[in-house]
């Protein structure tokens, strides 16, 4: 769908302020209420879901233009959904698909975030986000002795993701988690210097066709593999092939999960069995995509029309996604079975959870902000009495270790798989 096709919602939107705020009934402490990263930190109502609704009714009505100011507004946004999942309490209209479709339009006027053109220049030319050398894309798995697809085959394929794969204080995590599944006997390999980037994080930015682009290649190059399950420890990863490559009618023939799905079923079966006590009270971050945004897409085709004048009804009857049907148990089921440890929740958790700050584009265009994000939550985490935070994203890891280091904050940060190491 084009922007110009949420007229209806843009018509909808009433102001109403949901979109700021976790709903109501799920708000526990006065202050972690808030919802939407992007009002709470600029403080004007343009920042939020209901001015983009405003933004682009104006933009429609040829009453405002795209200028440095609209982009600005519509760029410091993570694309988190958080919006989307509480609007949704209220009514039921698009707000997260409706600033996608902007970004997407912005893109293709050439009305261009410059951090972010370095970015997609990078992608273009190393086939990575990260704009680094496509031919060091292998070195963090150097030494483990995997499989490597371009030589051999396997059951199952490990696609680190960019932010793993270049970012060499993380490598520890992202080598961790394939050493774990090696333990435990799987069959799995790696694509090396041959594995791409996903194009989720480009799609994010308004680039539809490098998802399109990128989609298509992943699922050329899974097809010639005998592989039958690929595992990303990399929630952005999970969420683009899993619920994107579907969205744009690209879904692999393979099955998609999550590092989490995979240890959890290790643990099930006996594979991996967490024997040492863990004695440290941790709570869990749940990364947007592979939360609120890794509920599966719904498709619907159909028409949409007004009754009497006013009230819209959709034919057939539309099913919407309103972030209950993520991955949130998963995690929660191998932290809370390994021994010694405390777990605690946060006020803010689920589909309710606050973002980590790194999406969207926000941590490549306005550090600073992503920052600040990032610092909320480690704050959150420290009120309920943790001691670490943990988490199953890299880019969610990457933004609360900058954020701990530019506040001070001492609080632990980990991913999940750290957590299963100390328990092994």
């Amino acid at each position: 769908m084009a922007w110009q096709d949420y007229t209806h919602d843009m018509q909808r939107c009433t102001r109403c302020s949901y979109c700021k705020w976790i709903p109501y009934r799920y708000m526990r402490d006065t202050g972690f209420m808030e919802g939407c990263p992007s009002v709470s930190r600029y403080l004007w109502h343009a920042y939020s879901a209901s001015g983009k609704f405003n933004m682009a009714y104006s933009l429609l009505q040829k009453r405002i233009e795209i200028d440095d100011i609209f982009l600005d507004v519509l760029y410091k946004c993570q694309m988190d959904g958080s919006c989307d999942i509480s609007c949704k309490v209220q009514q039921d209209i698009e707000p997260l698909q409706l600033m996608q479709e902007l970004r997407i339009k912005c893109v293709e006027d050439g009305q261009l975030v410059p951090a972010h053109m370095i970015v997609i220049d990078g992608l273009r030319k190393e086939d990575n986000m990260m704009q680094s050398k496509k031919q060091d894309r292998g070195r963090w798995v150097e030494g483990l002795g995997v499989k490597d697809f371009t030589s051999t085959t396997a059951e199952v394929i490990y696609h680190a993701g960019c932010r793993y794969s270049f970012d060499r204080d993380l490598w520890p995590v992202a080598r961790g988690g394939l050493q774990l599944l090696l333990d435990a006997g799987v069959d799995v390999g790696v694509m090396g210097v041959e594995e791409t980037c996903c194009g989720g994080r480009a799609y994010e930015l308004g680039y539809a066709g490098e998802l399109t682009k990128y989609a298509e290649h992943q699922i050329e190059t899974f097809r010639t593999t005998s592989a039958r399950t690929l595992v990303t420890p990399c929630s952005d990863c999970y969420a683009c092939f899993k619920v994107l490559y579907d969205k744009i009618g690209k879904k692999p023939d393979i099955e998609v999960l999550h590092i989490t799905h995979y240890l959890e079923r290790l643990i099930k079966e006996g594979k991996l069995r967490l024997k040492k006590k863990v004695p440290i009270k941790v709570t869990y971050h749940d990364p947007c995509h592979l939360g609120r945004l890794g509920e599966p897409w719904v498709h619907w085709q159909g028409k949409e029309y007004k009754v009497m004048g006013q009230m819209i009804v959709h034919d057939p009857p539309k099913k919407f996604r309103r972030g209950a049907g993520g991955v949130y148990e998963t995690p929660r089921n191998i932290i809370k079975s390994i021994p010694g440890l405390d777990f605690v929740e946060m006020y803010r958790s689920k589909e309710y959870a606050w973002c980590c700050g790194a999406g969207g584009g926000v941590i490549d265009a306005y550090p600073d902000y992503a920052a600040w994000t990032g610092a909320g939550r480690l704050k959150e985490a420290e009120a309920v009495g943790a001691e670490a935070i943990v988490s199953a994203c890299p880019w969610c890891k990457r933004n609360f270790l900058d954020a701990a280091g530019e506040t001070g904050n001492k609080i632990e940060v980990l991913d999940i798989i750290e957590l299963v190491q100390r328990a092994i």
